[in-house]
């Protein structure tokens, strides 16, 4: 239900800013486009008690060669130590991870994946295939080589600027 009023209240100021703005701004666009991928992703995880975010933890910790620190995900995600310490206390309280000193520096924390955290990879690895599915449907090969690519480079564009910043979890 919450979606429906988004996408009404989405193509409303669509066609108020297409009717007083003449130039095209993305942000909007990449927003819906990121808030639609999230909602999927919570909607698919939410069976197991996730939301997307916390999935996004899971699958970064998944794909550690090593049990990673707090202070890795901060960095690799991009997250604030706020939110990075508020995302591992719920996954180790709900059982998928814990968090043990490290053997070699007690005043580190490590993070180690629990068997029921384990068992969330094959769902995110099918619910991510199912959303790229769904958002390239109608592309070509080459259109979504390309789409890849724009991507990529506006990411890169915008890291300079960006690239310090921090995002908190989204709700």
């Amino acid at each position: 239900m919450h979606f429906l009023f988004f996408l009404l209240e989405y193509y409303v100021a669509s066609y108020i800013c297409k009717k007083v703005i003449v130039t095209k701004h993305y942000g909007r666009d990449i927003r819906v486009l990121h808030w639609c991928i999230d909602q999927m992703m919570t909607d698919a995880l939410s069976r197991i008690g996730l939301t997307a975010s916390q999935g996004q933890v899971m699958g970064f910790l998944l794909m550690a060669p090593t049990p990673p620190c707090p202070r890795d995900v901060e960095e690799v995600m991009q997250l604030s130590h706020p939110t990075v310490s508020g995302l591992l206390s719920r996954l180790e309280k709900k059982g998928f991870l814990e968090l043990r000193p490290d053997p070699a520096d007690r005043r580190v924390k490590r993070i180690y994946v629990l068997e029921q955290g384990r068992e969330v990879a094959s769902l995110m690895r099918q619910t991510t295939q199912d959303i790229e599915s769904r958002t390239l449907q109608g592309f070509t090969p080459e259109e979504q080589r390309q789409f890849s690519q724009f991507l990529s480079r506006a990411t890169a564009n915008l890291s300079g600027a960006a690239g310090s910043q921090t995002h908190k979890e989204g709700s």
